[in-house]
């Protein structure tokens, strides 16, 4: 198995329990990562490679074997980029782009309304800037167009003297929408990576790994990263064209656009993925580009940019454009070279985020509610599906994430509009297939459209179809769902005292990442320590200080649990000896750096 393609090892439901949690307060059963043969990998690569045995078993535990481990650490763009061409129609895309530019043609990049389609838009559109091509981008409403390409918004652009129209992170199922550009004798390149069917649409190109007939190999890329890709290609061929313009771009630059997209569109972070990230958190570190560095700002980052701050402070900025605003605020900012600018719609994105974040917690409220009322406590449910008329269609896929993470059931929030057509969004939880469900509800003739993948979907229902549909998704994962929650473990990589959590130990730990889909964050245990203090902070969250009883002490935070058991056991049980589960982390404040646990989990130790 070579390094690209790797991935994380199943749990061994047969293990002995960790510390002997049998059932923790949030009822996960706790087992360590690795099974013997594991552990005879990590103690083998620490002692061949010369590395510390806790990285060692981290990578062992996330699938790398003895072998790869020195090159993974070392993540390079040229030992893990594939050729381009590879990906089917790779090589029609870039001679087509290649074509607009040297001929001056105008063209119309039409992109997705989230962090990916804002990201691929605004380095589709630098790149051709940079080569004197006039374009433009098109972000739809996500309200009144929704997702994709339409043909009204495609008649629009050629009218507007588009010669070229490139779709990006969408496209790979609009058929009518691009049968239009064909009609007005206006070609289209579709550069995508959502799942898509042998039905291709009418285009010049479509680039898309997930394609049928795409050998690349590259399905775990976002849009973002597929665009890279032909942009390497498109720059190939203007270099052997002998285009002056060439030497003095530098596609490396733009790598902080690709890891942005790569780490909020929750791709797997293994192969080519794991060298956007890392090379493009260095890039992001430079602070070159001037939209994200103005969103770090409102944000209040505070250290070296890492994928945390990607994923949870600059992304949902992005995404509130989208969501309950101006869909083309993000790509605007991110092709954004003067500050003044930047920081006017920083501010603007940083405002809308903070209206989302009432509604939406206005909406969970409600959505809950309905939840317990429909489900009880959510045992007896194999998916939970709540709706609502007075919702925000741009928020259901939080309010759906959220249930998910309530309930540990596949969950979905639907919004109706007054003529009683709903748009929903749906999230899963490890090992059942969303999209696949949601695909078998649209053949049954229950929703009006409907995709996605394993781990998220979005659909279109009418109202008089909300209880079938409801009966149809109950049926469907019943057995398999029941089967997950009934073997739900925390995985651990092992176990540190509060004393072996060091600065050295991060900094060794951030060598392996870096960590998200595929590629998880360790899970740590800190075996029987005492809870010296517990206290709410913020509006939601529980900050704990643990103590060992050689006086060593640790604090932990436990984000929005306030109000959940896990939330309760650690506020109630001051004095009291507890195993926690957690990952670790560098808080940095007022130029210092401290250890913080992200406490996940914990069980009374006995």
């Amino acid at each position: 198995m070579r390094a690209a393609d790797h991935m994380e090892l199943p749990a061994d439901p047969v293990q002995r329990a960790f510390l002997g949690v049998e059932k923790s307060v949030l009822d996960n059963r706790w087992i360590s990562r690795l099974d013997q043969a594991g552990q005879n990998r990590a103690l083998a690569m620490s002692q061949m490679h010369g590395m510390p045995e806790l990285i060692a078993r981290v990578l062992a535990g996330r699938g790398v074997t003895v072998d790869e481990a020195l090159e993974f650490l070392d993540p390079t763009l040229r030992g893990l980029m594939p050729d381009p061409y590879t990906l089917t129609d790779c090589e029609k895309a870039a001679k087509r782009l290649a074509q607009a530019i040297r001929g001056q043609q105008q063209v119309a990049i039409f992109g997705d309304y989230d962090v990916d389609g804002a990201s691929s838009s605004a380095l589709m559109f630098r790149f051709l800037k940079h080569f004197g091509a006039k374009a433009e981008i098109y972000i739809p409403d996500r309200i009144f167009e929704g997702y994709g390409p339409n043909a009204a918004a495609i008649g629009s652009l050629i009218g507007n003297g588009a010669r070229l129209i490139v779709t990006v992170d969408c496209g790979s199922t609009s058929h009518d929408a691009l049968a239009e550009a064909c009609r007005r004798n206006t070609d289209v390149v579709v550069i995508d990576h959502h799942q898509v069917t042998h039905d291709l649409p009418p285009c010049h190109a479509l680039v898309n790994p997930n394609r049928e007939d795409d050998l690349s190999g590259q399905g775990h890329l976002c849009a973002a990263g597929v665009v890279f890709l032909v942009l390497v290609a498109t720059l190939r061929l203007l270099r052997e064209a002998g285009d002056p313009r060439v030497r003095s771009i530098d596609l490396l630059q733009w790598l902080d656009i690709v890891a942005l997209a790569t780490v909020c569109d929750v791709v797997p972070l293994k192969g080519l993925n794991r060298a956007y990230v890392v090379k493009g958190l260095i890039a992001a570190r430079h602070q070159g580009n001037a939209g994200l560095s103005a969103l770090f700002r409102k944000a209040g980052l505070a250290g070296p940019v890492t994928p945390y701050h990607f994923g949870f402070l600059v992304g949902p900025r992005i995404n509130a454009g989208g969501r309950i605003g101006d869909a083309a605020l993000g790509s605007r900012l991110l092709t954004l070279d003067d500050t003044g600018e930047a920081e006017a719609i920083a501010q603007k994105l940083d405002e809308l985020n903070r209206d989302r974040q009432a509604m939406e917690a206005a909406m969970l409220q409600e959505a809950e509610a309905e939840a317990l009322a429909e489900y009880g406590d959510g045992e007896g449910a194999s998916v939970i599906v709540t709706a609502h008329e007075k919702w925000h269609p741009g928020i259901v896929g939080l309010i759906a994430a959220r249930l998910k993470e309530k309930f540990k059931r596949p969950a979905f929030a639907i919004a109706f509009d007054p003529s009683g057509k709903g748009t929903g969004s749906g999230r899963s939880i490890n090992g059942f297939d969303m999209g696949k469900m949601v695909r078998a509800a649209v053949d049954e003739g229950l929703l009006v459209k409907g995709g996605g993948h394993a781990m998220a979907a979005g659909l279109t229902v009418e109202r008089d179809k909300l209880g079938h549909l409801r009966s149809f998704f109950t049926e469907r994962a019943e057995k398999t769902v029941a089967a997950l929650v009934a073997n739900e473990t925390l995985k651990i990589d092992g176990a540190i005292a509060a004393s072996g959590a060091t600065i050295d130990l991060i900094d060794r730990l951030e060598t392996a990442g870096p960590y998200g889909s595929g590629h998880s964050q360790p899970l740590f245990a800190i075996p029987a320590h005492r809870v010296r203090d517990s206290r709410l902070v913020g509006d939601k969250h529980v900050k704990v200080t643990l103590e060992a009883m050689d006086g060593a002490r640790l604090d932990g935070i436990a984000f929005r649990a306030a109000d959940t058991l896990l939330g309760s056991l650690l506020l109630n049980s001051r004095g009291a000896s507890l195993h926690v589960a957690g990952s670790l982390g560098a808080d940095h404040y007022q130029g210092s750096r401290r250890i913080q646990l992200r406490v996940q989990d914990a069980a009374p130790a006995r």
